[in-house]
């Protein structure tokens, strides 16, 4: 077979994490979820790894990781993040890389990636270099092997960036065919004209670089890809197939590749059960044998380039001008805001290039100071950022100066690479991809360069910050009443800036809600009670105490004293400073103590402001998840109160409430929302339950149809799923349980005329794999006479009916290509 088609999914997020912790914090624009990273994920990376295929009847037939069946590339920033939080899927995408080698002769699905995304073309040779680098590290790291492609952010590509992926052993990258400029047959002279995409995207093309060497460029088919995500492709696994096959040359003899690229998010996140219309077009083109599923490595091992190309410099595959998009108002945007200009981007890259042009000098001077290469060692550094372990640390440390350095100086020397790091990251490509300066991605990427400048100024003593901000004065927000960029920026990045004193205060009030340990790490640093003492009065607080903050990025850290009142709900008054004489420190526990145990209230105020003077700190000091976690403590005895209010209400009235509903009348609104709250928070209260009363869900569900309740669908229903998939893995780890199996049936069978929709997807994941393992086991006993496995396995494939998993006579699926590790 001659005929070959490739899909590439190019999966990736900006880096979303507090550059001072290293986290991800609450986004509330991602309820129910924690943040869009957390979203994102369960919604396409992990439908991906476990994608259904369904039987002319809608029940799942199979279930495979799509991983294994197309190409792909991770951000290294995404996959750092999901290695710690979705490990499951983690870990399901590195198995797809191995099993795909297998499918696919020695040739692994995944491709590296540049490291934060970061315009290539506009970045400096550095800069280049170290973004070629990092992404290479990291994706042996990760996938233990070497990459053979590369993707470049937003296909964005000219020659010196080319030269620097060949120099590092990259074979191929993807490119738009609009960025190709002309072609030819190897060994020809006479050109052609491929502007305006005019080229054969079938084959693959080699480009021959001023340096001597060379790498193959793959110009994805323009026309499938953007069916994809505006053609509506994804509606039908069928139409997929079909103009996959439909773009390939029937009248062509030589070997030909149809091959297109997409963001992998088009999976799933974009458009709904995309990654199902992925998986039975993938299915369906190799059962009918219309061509055969490949990935770049293995059909350019097949199949050498013939021809050879040129590229347009500085083009992309999301500009129509090249790489204007990412540095002035080329007209390129989002589409959402009439009337808006993005003149913006030219004055946001020209403070961010002016930053990183004045941290260069005092980084190399610092960094020789200390007997280091500096750009070798920040080449290098990928290893510390990987790895953060104190042991990896110290090592890197020894390996990369010439001298034994003191503590003081291993801080500077830690402190000078992360500068780098987050100068780097301020470069990332989403601060100029959409329409508003004051945005969430632009403004991410300026904290990104808020922590550099802080870095700098520790190091050096210099004012980075004032002349930086005078530069984002120039980018304008489309927004009258935000201003500009150095607005946002004194409004919403520089008070969130992290010194360890901040960390201090933030140890300090939540010690206040937490049980007392000698050792607390408090996202990237580490916090060690020194002295601590906590005083209780009704429901005042008051806790004195020493402790030592460490940041286990840069090792610095400092010994704290700290004095904080709880004084009810989420009113916190306190002070942190540096360390205090012993002397001082017993005389400020002794006051305090005195005028606590005195219920003197405001004279433990005055003397904590008398203490710590400027240095004082609120509820509004906490770090977000944290603020959260005391808000929930703090909430659930106040709805508890409401809750109850609530129901008094509700049994005091129902007579009248019934007997309007009766009529036909309607409801005055304060008795609708009575009824409302408590059937809503009812059904929450059930499906919260480990053991959920089926019999009280279906009487508040006809309760709810009964009196036109508008239900909580997005509470209720991530709540449901989440129950149903604790049931389930309560089962498949205590099989044997028939009673936690026929609740999780009830349970299903109650919600199915409901207008509840549970997102069953974890739970039919592990009720697949039970089918694959513990079932067989079962039909084995109950093959010999085992009426016992007869009733359990009758019982389960009831569930896995309820499930919408497809039985036969046995319930196993002996087509299944799915590994049952490979469920995430």
């Amino acid at each position: 077979m001659n005929r070959y088609i490739c899909i590439h999914g190019h999966f990736y997020q900006p880096p979303r994490e507090n550059p001072w912790l290293n986290e991800v914090e609450l986004q509330e624009s991602a309820s129910p979820y924690h943040d869009w990273n957390e979203r994102i994920t369960d919604e396409c990376y992990a439908r991906n790894s476990a994608s259904r295929i369904l039987d002319g009847k809608g029940k799942i037939e199979d279930i495979i990781n799509n991983y294994a069946y197309i190409s792909f590339n991770f951000g290294p920033t995404l996959l750092e993040w999901m290695q710690k939080k979705e490990p499951g899927t983690y870990q399901a995408i590195l198995e797809a890389d191995i099993e795909s080698r297998e499918r696919f002769s020695g040739h692994g699905s995944a491709m590296a990636q540049v490291y934060n995304h970061i315009i290539m073309p506009l970045a400096n040779d550095r800069d280049k270099q170290t973004q070629v680098i990092w992404g290479i590290y990291d994706f042996e790291k990760r996938f233990g092997r070497k990459p053979e492609g590369m993707w470049l952010a937003e296909t964005a590509a000219d020659t010196p960036t080319l030269e620097v992926l060949a120099a590092n052993g990259i074979k191929f990258t993807i490119l738009s065919p609009y960025q190709a400029k002309r072609y030819r047959r190897v060994g020809e002279k006479e050109w052609h004209n491929a502007i305006g995409a005019n080229i054969d995207p079938r084959r693959p093309y080699l480009c021959k670089l001023p340096s001597g060497k060379e790498i193959v460029l793959f110009f994805y088919d323009a026309p499938v890809s953007q069916g994809i995500a505006f053609e509506r492709l994804l509606n039908r696994g069928e139409d997929l197939a079909n103009r996959l096959v439909g773009a390939l040359d029937v009248r062509r003899n030589e070997p030909q590749l149809m091959h297109i690229a997409t963001d992998g998010e088009t999976y799933g996140h974009h458009h709904r059960f995309g990654e199902m219309a992925l998986s039975y077009a993938l299915e369906h083109i190799e059962a009918k044998e219309y061509a055969k599923i490949t990935v770049y490595g293995e059909f350019l091992e097949k199949f050498p380039p013939q021809y050879e190309a040129e590229i347009l410099e500085q083009t992309s595959w999301s500009c129509a001008h090249g790489v204007e998009r990412w540095q002035s108002n080329c007209g390129c945007n989002t589409g959402a805001n009439n009337g808006w200009d993005q003149q913006w981007r030219g004055p946001l890259r020209k403070a961010f290039d002016w930053l990183r042009d004045q941290l260069t000098p005092l980084f190399e001077q610092e960094m020789k100071k200390l007997g280091a290469a500096p750009w070798t060692t920040r080449n290098d550094y990928i290893q510390v950022i990987m790895d953060r372990s104190e042991q990896n640390v110290a090592a890197f440390i020894q390996s990369h100066t010439t001298r034994e350095l003191s503590q003081q100086e291993k801080v500077r020397f830690l402190k000078l690479l992360e500068m780098q790091y987050h100068t780097l990251l301020m470069y990332t490509s989403c601060g100029w991809f959409f329409d508003e300066v004051t945005g969430i991605e632009t403004v991410q990427d300026i904290y990104y360069a808020a922590r550099a400048i802080q870095l700098a100024h520790s190091v050096s003593g210099q004012d980075y910050e004032r002349p930086f901000v005078k530069l984002l004065g120039q980018a304008k927000s489309n927004h009258k009443d935000m201003g500009d960029a150095a607005q946002a920026y004194l409004n919403s990045v520089k008070p969130t800036i992290i010194n360890l004193l901040r960390v201090g205060a933030h140890y300090a009030v939540s010690s206040l809600f937490a049980e007392h340990t000698k050792e607390v790490e408090l996202y990237s640093y580490r916090a060690t009670s020194l002295e601590y003492e906590q005083m209780s009065a009704g429901r005042q607080k008051l806790a004195v105490g020493r402790a030592n903050i460490r940041s286990m990025v840069t090792w610095e850290e400092e010994v704290i004293t700290f004095g904080v009142l709880h004084l009810g709900d989420h009113q916190l008054f306190g002070g942190v400073r540096e360390s205090m004489t012993s002397e001082n420190y017993a005389n400020l526990t002794r006051e305090l103590r005195i005028a606590f145990e005195r219920g003197n209230v405001s004279e433990v105020i005055m003397l904590l402001d008398k203490h710590f003077e400027s240095h004082s700190y609120s509820f509004w000091h906490l770090f977000k998840d944290d603020q959260k976690k005391i808000l929930d403590q703090v909430l659930e005895n106040a709805m508890q109160n409401v809750e109850s209010n609530f129901q008094q209400l509700f049994d005091n009235n129902y007579p009248l409430i019934s007997a309007i509903k009766t009529l036909g009348m309607k409801l005055p609104e304060p008795l609708q929302t009575t009824v409302e709250y408590i059937v809503n928070t009812k059904l929450l209260h059930e499906f919260d339950s480990e053991f959920p009363n089926t019999t009280e869900i279906k009487r508040l569900l006809e309760e709810a149809k009964r009196m036109k309740v508008k239900l909580s669908y997005t509470s209720l229903e991530f709540a449901l799923s989440h129950r149903a998939s604790q049931l389930i893995k309560y089962v498949q780890e205590h099989p044997s349980d028939l009673r936690k199996m026929q609740l999780l049936i009830d349970l299903l069978d109650v919600l199915e005329s409901s207008k509840l929709e549970g997102d069953y997807w974890q739970a039919q994941n592990i009720a697949f794999r039970m089918q694959q393992t513990i079932y067989k086991k079962y039909l084995e006993h109950s093959e010999r006479g085992d009426k016992e496995a007869a009733a359990w396995i009758e019982k389960f494939d009831v569930l896995c009916s309820n499930l919408n998993l497809k039985t036969t006579q046995h319930g196993i699926h002996s087509s299944s290509h799915l590994q049952a590790t490979n469920i995430a």
